[in-house]
């Protein structure tokens, strides 16, 4: 097995930022009114420029509607046109933001000007009831190993990878 290494300097091209202060996101996947306001300001500091990736499409949808309302630059969702379409319009207004699900948090390439926020929900770890991933942990279990943390968690890293990578296009 070869390791291969990232071609990016995450540390020197850009900031992670955990919102640690607020509480942790609703089952529903509505925001409390505090995390609506953490994303409005993190929005408006940014000038728009943002891709929201969200754990559901009623998240996704709940934020829009909230940005729409407070917020004077353009919030494009996921659902509104065709995956294509929207990205067209995010990247010809540096001022938008659009939000979306999985679709969005994988090969969508923004290089540019017109994005400079990724904002992320919640830590994407897969659904519980899924019988695929249910069968690989708890093989990995009989095993002896760790099931969670060998499947659940480092889907979640990947998918981590995916949607933060989003920001990083070009090798500096």
């Amino acid at each position: 097995e070869r390791l291969v290494g990232s071609p990016f300097q995450h540390a020197k091209s850009g900031i992670l930022y955990v919102a640690a202060h607020l509480p942790p996101p609703g089952r529903d996947g509505s925001g409390s009114a505090e995390q609506l306001t953490e994303i409005a300001e993190l929005i408006t500091a940014a000038g728009g420029r943002t891709l929201g990736l969200f754990s559901s499409m009623r998240a996704a949808r709940a934020a829009t509607e909230a940005m729409r309302e407070r917020l004077s630059t353009p919030v494009l969702c996921q659902g509104d046109d065709s995956t294509s379409t929207l990205v067209e319009k995010f990247t010809a207004d540096a001022a938008t933001s659009l939000f979306g699900t999985l679709s969005l948090w994988q090969g969508v390439d923004v290089p540019g000007p017109s994005l400079s926020l990724v904002l992320i929900d919640r830590i994407p770890f897969p659904r519980p009831d899924d019988p695929l991933l249910s069968a690989r942990q708890r093989a990995v279990a009989a095993r002896g190993g760790n099931g969670f943390m060998t499947v659940a968690a480092s889907h979640a890293a990947l998918l981590l990878a995916q949607g933060s990578g989003r920001l990083l296009r070009r090798v500096t």
